[in-house]
């Protein structure tokens, strides 16, 4: 189990990484949720941007049967990108936000 705990970890620190970028509107939070137990990790944009709401998920990852799985990334970077610099091997990232026919096509696992 040392490699699950291993990624819980690079999965919350790049999460409060993300979750440190100041926000164009002083009234929009950035929040991360962190559910070890069931192993659900988001970060979500919550406030008000002049009169307007604002409300999103910008990263949703799930960890199932030992790999990371990838339900969104609203990032420009790429999350997968920054886990496989952390030494997170490709074939221990799906890419959920693709179908399971598409996976196959990637350098990634298909789940």
């Amino acid at each position: 189990m040392g490699e699950v705990d291993e990624y819980r970890q690079h999965i919350q620190n790049l999460l409060r990484e993300y979750a440190s970028y100041k926000s164009a509107s002083e009234d929009v939070e950035s929040q991360t949720i962190f559910d070890s137990e069931h192993d659900h990790y988001q970060l979500v944009h919550a406030g008000w941007n002049n009169k307007r709401r604002v409300y999103g998920c910008v990263l949703h990852l799930d960890i199932k049967d030992g790999k990371i799985w990838i339900q969104h990334d609203g990032t420009e970077i790429g999350i997968a990108n920054q886990l496989v610099e952390l030494g997170v091997p490709k074939s221990d990232i799906v890419l959920a936000f693709h179908s399971p026919f598409k996976r196959q096509f990637t350098e990634f696992a298909v789940g």
